[in-house]
């Protein structure tokens, strides 16, 4: 099983500043270093940001997306971000409402039939296991 650790870089082998290739401080597994020099490189050593974003491994776009969070967050923009949505979005009152009235009548759930259901009345698509979730999460509470 191969576990994607958060700030690894995944092609270390392609940076090639001599500075990661020696022993020492510098990690070219350390994807937030190796953001950081190729930043502080281009500004600091006037090296374009092509070639230095090739000198580090990394694409043009990734330059400038990193030059832009650097500018916005400072080093904690360089971090990397999760995707997607945060939380259930799609199960706003509206959408419990309809669920939690048309559980059986013994509080039974069919998330497969409450989605099909929410997904034709509101036009809404819920995937059943957020509902199976959502109703759980309520049920803690």
């Amino acid at each position: 099983m191969i576990i994607k650790a958060t700030g690894l870089n995944p092609k270390p082998e392609g940076v090639r500043a001599p500075w990661f290739r020696e022993a020492g401080f510098f990690d070219p597994l350390d994807l937030v270093q190796v953001k950081y020099e190729m930043l502080r490189h281009a500004r600091e050593e006037g090296t374009n940001k092509a070639d230095a974003a090739a000198l580090f491994g990394l694409s043009r776009q990734t330059y400038y997306q990193a030059e832009a969070a650097f500018e916005r967050d400072g080093m904690s923009g360089l971090l990397p971000r999760t995707r997607g949505p945060k939380s259930a979005h799609k199960l706003t009152g509206e959408v419990m409402r309809l669920v939690e009235e048309h559980l059986d009548a013994n509080g039974q759930l069919q998330a497969r039939s409450l989605a099909d259901l929410v997904h034709a009345r509101l036009g809404i698509s819920v995937h059943p296991r957020s509902i199976e979730r959502a109703v759980a999460r309520k049920k803690k509470r």
